[in-house]
């Protein structure tokens, strides 16, 4: 090995070593309850990013998107389409509880935007929106729409933006460290690549099948057939060219997505009958 190598060797360990320390102060907590479909997932805060700062932000930022959509003409543009969005959104917040007690009083919002993105999301704290792409291009029915806002709101519940953001700065402080110490571009870029492998692709991937979970059984439990969550992705995997839903490149396979969704509303019909569902 030569001398350079050893040197680099020997810092690249130093900011592997930087990057634990800081993980290793980050709280193990458990967000929610597992609910019926079991998500029991340990998950590590931040300090320095706490849930009421985030849900701060998060407030500022939707009433500033609001703002502009409505500047444009395009906030719930069709009278119709927002309150069949707000109807079934307030059906899955009456099930948050399940989950976690304390979202049962987060000021929850829900608006629909103009735009032929195939897109819904949740902000922290329960700002969310629809975006009319989705309704038109998917035309789900009730449950399938069902199935898209509860995935949404599992999000928030599960504070995964909180988790992501607590994830980014501990590999970001090791980070800089790590360059200030070698003076090199090139760590920092392989660090980039080890962030990405270690937090951006598994986390995401661990998420979005939380969420589906979550999303299937609050479906159920407000009455709506969590099988409609399996037919809702084929739909959207379905989706092809610039029109497929961007969110969903980091998704599960489809395969392997729609096996667990399958098996997630079977583990949860019992909840949508006593819901008055039927079949």
């Amino acid at each position: 090995m030569t001398k350079k190598s050893r040197f680099y060797g020997r810092y690249a360990a130093v900011g592997v070593l930087t990057v634990t320390t800081v993980l290793a102060g980050c709280a193990a907590v458990q967000t929610t309850g597992s609910g019926a479909v079991g998500v029991e997932r340990k998950q590590y805060m931040s300090g320095l990013v706490s849930e009421a700062a985030l849900q701060q932000e998060a407030a500022q930022q939707y009433t500033s998107m609001l703002s502009s959509a409505k500047t444009q003409g395009a906030l719930d543009a069709n009278s119709a389409q927002t309150q069949r969005v707000r109807t079934i959104t307030q059906r899955l917040i009456k099930q948050v509880a399940t989950f976690r007690p304390d979202a049962a009083n987060w000021q929850w919002e829900v608006h629909v935007l103009s735009s032929n993105d195939v897109n819904a999301w949740c902000m922290p704290g329960g700002k969310m929106a629809v975006y009319t792409g989705l309704i038109s291009k998917i035309q789900p029915s009730d449950a399938e729409l069902a199935a898209v806002l509860g995935h949404e709101i599992a999000h928030a519940l599960r504070e995964h933006s909180r988790e992501q953001v607590s994830q980014q700065m501990a590999a970001n402080i090791g980070l800089s460290v790590l360059s200030a110490i070698t003076g090199s571009q090139a760590t920092s870029d392989l660090g980039g690549a080890l962030s990405e492998v270690m937090f951006t692709l598994p986390n995401s991937r661990t998420h979005e099948l939380e969420a589906d979970r979550i999303g299937v059984e609050l479906a159920a439990r407000a009455g709506y057939d969590p099988r409609a969550a399996v037919t809702l992705w084929q739909k959207m995997g379905a989706l092809g060219g610039s029109s497929q839903p961007e969110f969903l490149s980091t998704h599960p396979s489809a395969a392997s997505r729609i096996a667990d969704l399958t098996q997630a509303a079977e583990r949860v019909m019992p909840l949508y009958r006593q819901a008055g569902g039927k079949g």
